[in-house]
């Protein structure tokens, strides 16, 4: 048995930096989900933008889960290429990728494809596009309930998007989508009590909208709010994060059990000076939107910090200096694990402790074939 339950016994057979993704751990998290909506499969809608990759798109359609969220179209072509059900590009589509959303539903016809939006311009534009291309287009409504990043308020300009749908004989409303990640309160409590009061009118104009569109349906949050939106039957929730987990939610959703299930593996390439080494973990592999103390914590090292950062080293001060190798692994978790998946290729499959196969990240790509 291994002393750990991140170290992995053929480790020679991976290189650094890399990302290795624990199967069980992976598993556990995805029953976690489950259990949490009480195996109501239709009530959860994963971020692929977390894991972006085909085996794991996989294993969630194994487990019952068969809808899904996306940021991009090829994120949303990975999906579809694996079996998705249904995928909703939660981005509204602008430039090109209206034309490139369409030959995707064309190409995938057994997959229920979905975008969101929230300018009237746009519904038009995508209804003159569609129209041109035979396709009706399911479409969402984007709501701004305080995160300021996307969405429209509601108000008369909403009402104004809702009538011009009237028109838009290519387009199907399917209902709401409200995003609500600037709610990141550690105390659940509070976070909780936040997000209810952000949904409030949100809410109440759903309702009265759902009695001339019963079929509507509103899909809410990211994992932040998941353990909020579960609670309430009428929800989709679409947690991304969590299927993987990560230093920065474990920090700070406390309420949320879920297991790290990639780790990052890195290796030390110099001992410059005393008290100094060198590993091989540089900005290009690890998420560095944050501060230079909340990107990456390290599993197997104690007594240590994070000094620097350049495009492939990293340097730390420690204290056990003598006891460190040239060499050695060193497993770390990374802050935000989304955007640290994208900048890998591949991840290794560990299963048993033991390195057993290797997945590719295929939609970190910004295009696959659409």
């Amino acid at each position: 048995m291994t002393k750990n339950w991140y170290d992995i016994k053929n480790v020679e057979t991976v290189d650094s930096p890399s990302i290795a993704l624990y199967l069980e751990h992976l598993n556990y998290n995805i029953n976690a989900m489950l259990s949490l909506v009480e195996g109501n499969s239709d009530r959860i809608m994963p971020h692929i933008k977390t894991n972006k990759m085909p085996g794991i798109i996989q294993l969630l359609l194994n487990s019952g889960i068969t809808n899904f969220k996306a940021s991009t179209i090829a994120e949303a072509e990975m999906a579809a290429s694996v079996g998705a059900n249904s995928v909703l590009i939660a981005h509204q589509l602008v430039g090109p990728k209206i034309a490139r959303f369409l030959e995707l539903m064309s190409h995938f016809p057994s997959t229920q494809f979905s975008t969101i939006i929230d300018d009237v311009s746009i519904a038009q534009l995508l209804n003159e596009k569609a129209k041109d291309k035979g396709p009706t287009v399911s479409i969402y409504i984007d709501i701004n309930n305080g995160m300021n990043r996307s969405g429209i308020k509601i108000g008369s300009g909403l009402e104004d998007l809702i009538s011009s749908l009237d028109t838009c004989n290519a387009l199907s409303f399917q209902g709401f989508h409200v995003y609500d990640g600037h709610l990141r309160d550690s105390n659940f409590s509070e976070r909780n009590q936040k997000i209810e009061k952000g949904l409030e009118e949100v809410t109440s104009y759903f309702n009265s909208l759902a009695k001339m569109f019963p079929h509507i349906q509103m899909i809410c949050g990211g994992t932040p709010s998941f353990t909020s939106h579960l609670k309430n039957e009428t929800r989709i929730t679409s947690p991304g994060t969590c299927v993987l987990w990560d230093w920065g939610y474990g920090e700070k959703l406390t309420e949320q059990n879920f297991k790290y299930a990639a780790l990052l593996v890195t290796r030390v390439i110099s001992k410059p000076t005393e008290g100094i080494v060198t590993v091989d973990l540089g900005h290009k592999s690890v998420a560095a939107e944050n501060p230079i103390d909340k990107r990456v914590k390290f599993l197997n090292l104690d007594r240590y910090e994070l000094l620097s950062q350049s495009e492939e080293h990293g340097v730390l001060k420690v204290e056990d200096w003598e006891g460190i190798k040239v060499g050695d692994v060193l497993y770390g978790v990374p802050y935000h694990i989304c955007p640290t998946i994208n900048l890998h290729d591949e991840v290794s499959v560990v299963q048993d402790g033991k390195k057993i196969d290797t997945w590719e990240i295929t939609a970190r790509k910004r295009r696959i074939k659409f």
